[in-house]
């Protein structure tokens, strides 16, 4: 086991990591919420934005607009899927839902490594321009930059704000709606399309700034990025689809877990474990609490 102080500098690490699974967390809740679609193309929609953004700076186009560009491309892909692939899926159920993304997933993921090849991905780097900066955190002899403080940032704000969304405005009252009842909420003159596709699109857009922050923090390639939706899933397991801070709490414990195991050598081979032990354990925790909690209604 390495000394305590080998472990401090990885706490930065795994709280950012853990930002972007919490932020990649909520946007599947949201969609499962108010499509009852597991979102397993999430990593591969990222994915597919980071590198759209590489190619762009590659050829001179300015950071900025290509970071918009790749944000926009992943939302209008997962739109045109909500609305062409949706609604024939919409009476399925939801297994079928989920492995119909999964295809989806497979599709970009070989198409991906096809036109960015693997082997390739060192020779590629998405650095955005807060990664310049730097501070250093005194009692974790630890240096932290703008790109970890925004995606651990980043989880908190889409927490509070999708949140504040789904409370306080007639389309999020609509979203939530749709999760409890989806042929009742139909009936009392809800456009349930719109509302679908605002999900699928939102839920597309949180995928493009997911796999910027990623590719910027881990590794600019396909299967790394795509592979962001298992982690990202295990946050939303815990959380049972539908508790956004639970999502948020699971999503941060994820990413610190899984970085702390990295300076211990027994355990770093078996660090893409980390996600479904914590899911497990989570998921077991959390049913032993609800059976308490019946069974004391219940006496």
């Amino acid at each position: 086991m390495p000394p305590l102080d080998d472990f401090k500098p990885f706490i930065v690490t795994g709280l950012a990591l853990g930002g972007v699974y919490a932020m990649s967390g909520v946007g599947m809740v949201v969609l499962y919420r108010a499509t009852g679609v597991l979102n397993l193309a999430f990593g591969a929609t990222g994915a597919l934005g980071a590198l759209i953004a590489w190619d762009l700076i590659d050829h001179g186009l300015n950071q900025w607009l290509a970071f918009a560009l790749a944000i926009l491309s992943a939302g209008v892909l997962t739109f045109v899927y909500g609305l062409v692939i949706g609604p024939p899926l919409a009476q399925r159920d939801p297994l079928v839902k989920a492995v119909a993304t999964l295809g989806l997933a497979l599709i970009l993921l070989g198409a991906l490594d096809w036109t960015f090849p693997s082997n390739a991905a060192a020779a590629r780097s998405l650095i955005l321009p807060t990664t310049n900066w730097s501070y250093n955190i005194g009692f974790l002899d630890a240096y932290v930059n703008w790109t970890q403080i925004i995606a651990f940032g980043f989880g908190l704000l889409m927490t509070v704000a999708v949140g504040a969304f789904l409370r306080l405005t007639r389309l999020g009252t609509a979203m939530r709606a749709l999760a409890n009842d989806r042929e009742l909420t139909a009936t009392l003159g809800v456009p349930v399309r719109r509302v679908e596709a605002v999900a699928w699109l939102g839920s597309g857009l949180i995928a493009g700034i997911a796999g910027l922050l990623l590719s910027s923090l881990v590794a600019l390639d396909p299967t790394t990025l795509t592979l962001l939706v298992i982690s990202s899933i295990a946050a939303t397991l815990i959380a049972r689809l539908r508790s956004l801070p639970i999502t948020l709490a699971a999503g941060i414990v994820v990413g610190v877990v899984d970085a702390l195991i990295t300076p211990i050598l027994s355990l770093s081979d078996y660090r893409d474990m980390t996600p479904f032990v914590l899911a497990a354990v989570g998921l077991l925790f959390l049913a032993r609490h609800r059976q308490v909690s019946v069974g004391r209604a219940i006496g």
